[in-house]
């Protein structure tokens, strides 16, 4: 560009006011390409010939200064105009507004209803016909008459356990008992005074100290064995999807809770003579409500007592844990037979210890989910959160035609 060539200051003043009036940035976008094109072009390129050219470029250079400094003013001019202008751009009114004949009112969207799936699996399937009390079947998960040892064991554990002790506890006992009584039986006939008128004047036998030291070391190794594998094995953490139950000491009465099934729970006392017999359960074993439990399955049993410590105990469950206030104790329980079973608090906890019964009702996993479903509130274990299920959505209505396009397209008379 020429050096005297001369800034068209109109147009850019022109196209300044034209982006105020109209606030897009794209306009503003053209102004300040423009004015830096207008800028550029007015910076003089000084070619070192002569010194009288240089005089001659300086005084060019001023007045292409002059004009850079009135560029300069307009550009802010449009800037500070399109900081204060709102962004929004106002289209007519008359584009963006169709005919009220056109536009018909659409219906709003449904909300979306939440859906309980229930999958199609054995565990939430229910018994038809709802929950009936199991009767309890003679000499199972009860003391009987004349019993000796432990009661008939209905949980892996128990069957270990009662294992343990009559194959490898009694044999162990009965043998160091049978040893034990010969070995007195020997002393007595062999050292006695008339068969033995001198006394022997050994003070110490290292081959008899060693015999008498390691033997029953090597006994007590042998039960260990079996003793810390039973113990593990009543102490393996439950499953995720576990059922959890809390049993609830007080005085002197059982509460029975179901977090997993809607939190509700269940308060058992221990029934009347007269009541229990009508039954047909044993008396003061019997209670007016039962811990209802499913067959089959690893369960969570945690216990707590509301007032003092009290115990949960079902011999024939091969289960015993304390209840202990402000602490939640917890152990697994499996239960391989569906049946009644009796227990009672084990631990002295005032007056009335000994009415404390406790019943074990082990359902298959159909009918305990109908005994869930008889209570208030209450919901299957394991289920799936509810999914919202979108509603279909309304066929829209027909937009009408325009009322000028009627008329048109109407024949003439």
């Amino acid at each position: 560009m020429p050096i005297d060539a001369k800034i068209p200051i109109e147009a850019l003043e022109v196209a300044v006011k034209h982006t105020y009036s109209r606030r897009k940035w794209g306009a503003a976008t053209v102004v300040f390409q423009t004015c830096f094109t207008a800028m550029w072009g007015a910076i003089p390129m000084c070619p070192m010939e002569s010194e009288s050219a240089k005089v001659m470029e300086f005084g060019d250079f001023i007045r292409a200064s002059g004009r850079q400094i009135k560029i300069l003013a307009l550009v802010a001019v449009g800037a500070v105009a399109l900081a204060a202008a709102p962004q929004t751009s106002a289209t007519p009114a008359a584009v963006n507004a169709a005919p009220a004949a056109q536009v018909a009112a659409a219906p709003a969207p449904a909300a979306p209803e939440a859906k309980q799936l229930i999958p199609n699996l054995p565990r939430f399937a229910v018994a038809p016909g709802g929950y009936t009390p199991m009767k309890p079947t003679a000499g199972k998960g009860m003391p009987v008459d004349g019993g000796i040892t432990f009661q008939k064991q209905y949980t892996p554990n128990g069957q270990y356990a009662l294992w343990f002790h009559d194959v490898i506890l009694l044999k162990v006992v009965f043998g160091v008992s049978i040893f034990v009584l010969l070995l007195l039986a020997y002393v007595i006939l062999r050292f006695n005074k008339r068969a033995n008128p001198v006394a022997s004047k050994v003070s110490h036998n290292t081959l008899l100290e060693v015999l008498w030291t390691g033997i029953p070391v090597l006994i007590l190794v042998y039960i260990t064995v079996y003793s810390l594998d039973l113990l593990s094995k009543q102490f393996h953490a439950a499953p995720e999807n576990a059922l959890t139950v809390k049993a609830i000491g007080n005085q002197w009465y059982w509460t029975f809770a179901y977090p997993d099934n809607g939190g509700f729970e269940v308060t058992s006392n221990m029934l009347t003579h007269e009541e229990a017999a009508k039954r047909g359960e044993p008396s003061q074993l019997a209670a007016d409500f039962r811990m209802v439990l499913p067959v089959g399955e690893t369960i969570r049993l945690q216990t707590i007592g509301a007032d003092v410590i009290h115990a949960f105990a079902v011999p024939s469950l091969w289960f015993k844990l304390d209840a202990v206030p402000g602490r939640i104790n917890e152990k697994t329980l499996f239960i391989k037979e569906a049946g009644v079973y009796y227990g009672q608090c084990s631990e002295l906890c005032g007056a009335r210890h000994g009415y404390m019964p406790i019943v074990v009702e082990a359902l298959p996993r159909d009918k305990y989910n109908a005994w869930v479903l008889t209570h208030k509130d209450a919901k299957l274990d394991g289920l799936p959160k509810p999914v919202a299920v979108p509603a279909p959505a309304p066929t829209p209505a027909p937009i009408a035609a325009p009322a000028a396009e009627t008329a048109a397209s109407a024949p003439a008379a």
